[in-house]
């Protein structure tokens, strides 16, 4: 992780990738548990439940280059599997790579467990 990412953004940056995350994750979980139901194909349970898990590290800021890659597999497969206007899953793509590109951000869990660390020394 650290060789991703030299400092984790904070202030206003992380602020910014912060709302991308939280704005990510939201629409991938809305959009997962609209389109769950019973007797389902398994390809599409499958899709889903990927969705709701990669809004849930998303949120925490768990793992982002990771999470912000998966982002774009449901967003696409969204927009190339219906017949809706395929504005909504271009935009969280985009939204996924720069997560994945840029990073999570000072407020997030990776920038808690990998960022730098001060060590004080006292004389």
């Amino acid at each position: 992780m650290r060789r991703l990412f030299s400092t984790f953004a904070r202030g206003w940056p992380g602020v910014g990738l912060l709302l991308m995350r939280l704005v990510a994750a939201a629409s991938l979980i809305a959009s997962a548990i609209e389109k769950f139901h019973p007797g389902q194909p398994l390809e599409s349970t499958i899709l889903d439940t990927v969705a709701i898990g990669d809004g849930v590290l998303l949120i925490a800021g768990m793992w982002t280059p990771l999470a912000g890659s998966l982002v774009v597999i449901p967003a696409l497969w969204g927009t190339v599997s219906r017949h809706d206007p395929p504005y909504p899953g271009v935009l969280l793509a985009t939204i996924g790579t720069a997560l994945a590109l840029v990073g999570p951000g000072g407020y997030s869990l990776d920038a808690w467990l990998f960022g730098w660390k001060r060590i004080d020394i006292e004389r």
